[in-house]
């Protein structure tokens, strides 16, 4: 039981933290557009070509890729966040943040050491899956683009407000399969709690291709 224990406070310690010329962005025409799922141990992101899809690309023009993460807004940004924050994320967090990362070039080149998978995402479903995470960002009234918070994690990142609250069932793992799950992909029930559940999952979708 202690030792059962101890992994899922692991596995909820890293959920809750989980970092020239200006690329014009992709067409959204085209028939599909690349997304990956990258794994870093018990957190999980999702890479998404950077389109004006999302009013926060502006702030990363000189990327091919954003990669996106949600988590706990006290636990995620705190540089030395101990047992207290993690315990508060746990039960009694009170805001969500998502961390954003401009990645240039190659995802699978730039994320070195992360288990991912490759994913088709027809058109349509690419534009669901864009308005989940448009969704995603808390923005002041009358303002189009969130403003960030703060540095992120990694050289081009940044921390902006998000919505939802993070709990030990609503992580990082699950935002993600949610955000699938909104542009058509069944992502079962009940929700993939870990990165192994929501990774195992992905590669079984219909629009799962081998990795690159």
């Amino acid at each position: 039981m202690l030792r059962r224990s101890a992994r899922l406070v692991a596995a909820l310690l890293l959920c809750a933290g989980c970092s020239g010329p200006v690329n014009p962005p992709p067409a959204v025409g085209d028939a599909t557009l690349t997304v990956y799922l990258v794994g870093h141990g018990w957190h999980a992101g999702i890479a998404l070509p950077r389109t004006g899809l999302l009013p926060e690309s502006a702030d990363f023009p000189g990327a091919d890729f954003l990669e996106l993460g949600w988590g706990d807004r006290d636990y995620y940004q705190a540089s030395d966040p101990g047992v207290w924050l993690l315990l508060h994320a746990a039960c009694c967090s009170a805001a969500g943040v998502l961390h954003v990362e401009g990645i240039h070039g190659s995802v699978g080149e730039r994320l070195v050491g992360g288990e991912m998978v490759r994913l088709l995402v027809p058109r349509d479903r690419f534009l669901k899956l864009a308005a989940f995470i448009q969704g995603s960002f808390r923005r002041e009234a009358g303002m189009a683009k969130a403003l960030p918070l703060r540095r992120g994690l990694a050289a081009d990142s940044l921390f902006y407000a998000a919505g939802g609250g993070f709990h030990l069932f609503n992580n990082c793992n699950t935002w993600v399969a949610a955000a699938l799950e909104s542009a058509g992909y069944a992502m079962g029930w009940p929700p993939p709690f870990t990165t192994g559940q929501l990774l195992a999952r992905a590669r079984r979708l219909d629009s799962a291709a081998p990795h690159q």
